[in-house]
Formats: C-alpha cells, structure tokens, sequence
C-alpha cells in the first residue's frame, strides 16, 4: 500500500480539521473530502493523471467554516431564454441553459450568482454555479471554482462555498472547464473550500 494510500485513509479515519459550530457539519464536510481523494487516487475515470497523483493528493482546502454556508432563494428567469455561450479552457464553447440568479447575503453584505443548467437539462437536475472570487489566482485556480446545488422545487438552497471545487483543467489541462461568466466576480474573498497548495502557481 502506498504512504499516499495511507495518509488519506488516514484523514478520513480521524476527521482532522478545524472545528465549526456544528460537529455533524464538520464531519460530513471532511467525510465528503476524504472520500474524494481516494476517488482521485484510484478511480480508472480519476481527473488527476496518474503521473500526478503524489503531486495533486490529497487536495488543499480550506479549514471548513460555518460562515460560509448560507441561504440562498434562485430567482428564476422571467422570460425564455436562449442558450448562453460559455467560453471554456480550451477554447470551446459550451452552450448552456440560464437556471437563474441566486440571491444570498455573505458577511453581512448582497451578493447573487447567475446558475446554470447544461442544455438538454431538466428541472430536478443539478444546478451549476461557476464563479471567481478575490482569492482567485492567488490561492485559488486561476480560472475559477464551481458550485453544483441539487435542484429544489422551492427555490430555496443551502449555498455552502466549504463545497466549492476546481475544474478538472486544473488537473489535466486537456479538460474542456467553462469559464464562469463576468457577472459572477465575487467581490469579497471566499477562503472556503479547495484552494491552491502552499506555494503553488498554475495558469490555465
């Protein structure tokens, strides 16, 4: 067995991490992390090629804060819209389908993020919400992180940023990863979920 094998059984075995208010919160937080490293590592379909895998695993996050997760109503589009043109990492476009704007209020201040769904999609499918913030470049990938929310009749959604994660480009640039779109600039820095390792540096 690997020491790579072993230092990611070894998270998952004892849950370390920073606390939060909820321990059940954290638990599931760091459950979901561990499980996907060990996805990454040994999955034939994994992202991270294998030449790369001591380098890329297990993943960097951010210590899991509760502050992060919010409520958030999707304000769905008035209109038919046509599909939107999403410019990707190796210079495709992806045509995408408007879901709508999910309104949510971070550290006291409004904020929204336009999601989408992939054409063809229908209402109970998951929602994607790509979106770029102040630490992007710096201690995020420089070409953003997604969200996915599962689709809710209701509208209303846990926006939870301890769940956001890089594109699959950053890993193995011959991914095809929509860029997420101009109005979904955050301005405020989301130091929640994936990040960078210490150190690193990568362009898309």
């Amino acid at each position: 067995m690997s020491i790579l094998r072993l230092v990611l059984i070894a998270v998952l075995i004892t849950h370390c991490g920073a606390p939060v208010s909820n321990p059940t919160l954290l638990d599931d937080i760091l459950e979901a992390r561990a499980f996907k490293d060990l996805e990454f590592l040994e999955s034939k379909s994994s992202p991270v090629p294998p030449n790369l895998r001591e380098d890329f695993l297990p993943l960097s996050y951010f210590e899991p804060d509760q502050e992060y997760i919010v409520p958030a109503v999707l304000r769905p589009p008035e209109t038919v819209q046509v599909p939107i043109e999403m410019p990707t990492s190796t210079g495709k476009i992806r045509p995408m389908q408007l879901a709508g704007i999910l309104e949510f209020a971070l550290k006291g201040k409004p904020f929204q993020l336009t999601s989408f769904l992939e054409i063809g999609s229908r209402e109970g499918e998951q929602l994607f919400v790509p979106f770029t913030d102040l630490t992007t470049g710096a201690e995020t990938y420089v070409a953003g992180r997604y969200i996915d929310l599962n689709w809710k009749t209701t509208g209303l959604y846990e926006l939870n940023f301890n769940m956001a994660y890089h594109p699959y480009c950053y890993y193995d640039e011959r991914f095809d990863c929509p860029y997420p779109p101009y109005e979904n600039r955050l301005n405020v820095a989301i130091r929640a979920g994936e990040k960078l390792a210490v150190g690193e540096s990568i362009v898309p």
